[in-house]
């Protein structure tokens, strides 16, 4: 149900009258996120504690790094507004989340372009990921967020 002050929103922010599976998937999808913006966070930190380690942090292990922060933090406000009904945050937590599941994979299949701590630490992203395209790909995610 669309609210005047939200044409995209699936249902009015102040009641939460969707299914029980409906909230499972969304809270699932959230929490999935929410460890990959940590997880992203704790690899940055990493990444500035070994900074003067060359055969650790790489420039390209730190280009890397800053995108995986930002594009977390990105995708962790879609899925916050994509539990409050928010259709667009719907369409771009899918998009995000299938976009960067491809760029871990491509990240781990290179060989020699990053540290073997890294491919594992974006292995474990990946698999968060994977939870999440196969939450918001869901048929009764999509159907529960389809045009209105």
């Amino acid at each position: 149900m669309n609210t005047p002050s939200n044409p995209h929103a699936v249902e009015p922010t102040g009641t939460d009258a969707r299914p029980p599976h409906l909230r499972r998937a969304l809270r699932g999808a959230k929490l999935l996120v929410g460890g990959y913006a940590v997880l992203s966070g704790l690899t940055l930190l990493t990444v500035i504690l070994l900074r003067h380690r060359p055969d650790l942090v790489t420039d390209a292990v730190w280009v890397r790094v800053s995108i995986v922060v930002a594009t977390s933090l990105l995708m962790l406000s879609f899925a916050v507004r994509t539990s409050r009904g928010h259709g667009r945050s719907y369409l771009r937590l899918r998009l995000a989340s299938g976009i960067m599941l491809v760029a871990i994979a491509v990240i781990v299949a290179l060989p020699g372009a990053f540290p073997v701590w890294l491919k594992a630490e974006q292995s474990v992203c990946g698999v968060l990921l994977l939870g999440v395209v196969v939450i918001v790909n869901g048929r009764r995610m999509r159907s529960a967020f389809a045009a209105r």
